[in-house]
């Protein structure tokens, strides 16, 4: 080889390396970095410790119910909104690959074979004709600016928002389940307390009647605990009733026909309590756990990528396209010939008057981006107020629990006296039945808050964002990639 042929080979080696790095570079619109906002170093009533990565915390089995556990596990995995949102990745997933697409080199090939001949008196020829053709088309359209490459960052951020919006699901799954449970055993709590009620005050009725025959009594007595034993009677179905729709609830989130659950879940358990500590982490934390946070900033990163695409079709545009098309014809009688017509070459366009379309394109595209900045603020300032009001709901709500347990044991010892005096003579009826109102009142209040406890605890765990995520789930979970 000669020196000048090597040095020329030399010199376009070089070129080529530097028109790919060209190319490499020349990416139109804004890089996107991870967006900041100031927030306190802790929660108003929480500790200064990290949580850090709280997504694979099994916080519901710190109720102890293993019934609840399998619930939680089966529902992950059936639940059919979950389901939905986990398919969107498939969908998302498919669509990098079509913004990526129109970056590359495209090949098309097609072949075909034809008869061909005449018939007829007007015929002015005889035999057939047999044709044998094909074609090949090539076309590569430079991406200069990065369009495609911004295009498909985008579309990668996008498939990031739909693993978020999947993960929130999972969230919004666990939040509805285990409330619902939790107020399927609260409606059993009440069902017992008001049979331990009506059998109660059904002995008190059936006490004022003897009363009565025996002239220690008064008609208006029997009337007045007959009318509290009915009122007992009817509270009941309403309790049952509310009973039934949570079990049938629960049984739709796990993916199950309604009422196929109500056999398992009217054996009582108890209500829930919650036996685990309260870990609410820094207001930091909820950027890395919370899945609509991720979700806003993963959206926010496909909008900034948008701009760029958008900025890319200002610019000139240049491809480059060939075709190849062999043929071979042969009639009967004759012997066969072939023909091959081709061509190449490259193809610039330059948007010159488009009536501002194109800018006002890249406008769009950034107000898009502000719009999404600011949705991420708030879902950043709508998961610190979440966190702090379950926290204050966790700490008061638990402060009133001893005083109405308290409350329950003195109503109860105030009906045990007042039932003797009453059968001594003593009291009258009126004190009996007020001593009843009493205990079902503080009972159905300890239910209630017991119930409302057990929920401050959910709220309190799903609005610092753990549990969605099982440990083997998270390594192969992708990350979206801007830039």
């Amino acid at each position: 080889m000669s020196t000048s042929l090597r040095t020329r080979l030399s010199s376009l080696r070089y070129a080529a390396s530097a028109l790919t790095l060209l190319l490499a570079g020349c990416v139109s619109g804004p890089d996107h970095g991870s967006p900041q906002m100031p927030l306190p170093a802790k929660f108003e009533e929480g500790g200064s410790k990290s949580n850090g990565d709280v997504v694979t915390a099994e916080w519901w089995t710190a109720y102890r119910d293993k019934r609840l556990d399998g619930l939680v596990a089966h529902g992950l995995s059936e639940n059919l909104d979950v389901l939905q949102a986990l398919e969107s990745i498939n969908s998302a997933s498919a669509n990098v690959t079509v913004a990526g697409a129109g970056g590359l080199a495209s090949l098309t090939v097609g072949a075909s074979h034809t008869v061909s001949g005449e018939k007829g008196r007007l015929r002015t020829s005889v035999g057939t004709t047999n044709t044998t053709g094909g074609d090949a088309s090539l076309s590569w359209l430079f991406d200069i600016f990065g369009q495609y490459r911004r295009s498909k960052e985008s579309a990668i951020a996008s498939l990031g928002a739909a693993y978020a919006m999947a993960d929130n699901a999972k969230l919004t799954f666990l939040k509805d389940l285990v409330e619902s449970y939790i107020d399927a055993r609260y409606y059993q709590e009440r069902i017992a307390l008001s049979q331990a009620s009506l059998k109660s005050r059904q002995q008190t009725y059936e006490l004022t009647q003897l009363q009565l025959k025996a002239g220690a009594a008064s008609r208006l007595d029997v009337v007045q605990a007959e009318g509290l034993v009915q009122s007992t009677k009817s509270e009941i179905p309403g309790l049952q009733q509310s009973f039934t729709e949570s079990a049938h609830h629960i049984a739709t989130l796990i993916g199950m026909p309604a009422s196929s659950l109500m056999g398992e879940l009217q054996k009582s358990a108890g209500q829930p309590v919650f036996r685990g500590d309260i870990r609410a982490g820094i207001p930091a934390d909820l950027i890395r756990n919370r899945p609509d946070i991720r979700k806003a900033e993963r959206e926010l990163a496909a909008a900034v990528a948008d701009i760029g695409a958008a900025e890319a079709q200002l610019y000139p545009s240049i491809s480059l396209s060939g075709s190849i098309s062999p043929s071979w014809v042969k009639s009967s009688g004759a012997r066969g010939g072939s023909l091959t017509s081709w061509s190449f070459g490259p193809s610039l366009n330059l948007p010159i008057f488009d009536g501002g379309t194109l800018r006002a394109n890249v406008e769009i595209e950034k107000s898009d981006a502000r719009t999404q900045y600011l949705a991420w603020k708030a879902a950043v300032l709508n998961g610190v107020e979440e966190v702090e009001n379950a926290l204050t709901a966790v700490r008061r709500d638990t402060q009133t629990l001893e005083p109405l347990r308290r409350q329950v044991q003195t109503a109860q010892e105030s009906l045990a006296l007042s039932t003797t005096s009453y059968k001594d003579g003593a009291s009258s009826l009126l004190d009996v039945l007020d001593a009843q109102r009493s205990v079902s009142d503080a009972e159905a209040s300890l239910a209630a808050t017991v119930q409302q406890v057990a929920k401050d605890y959910v709220d309190l765990y799903v609005a610092i964002g753990a549990g969605y995520l099982e440990p083997e789930h998270v390594a192969a979970k992708p990350t979206a990639k801007s830039g």
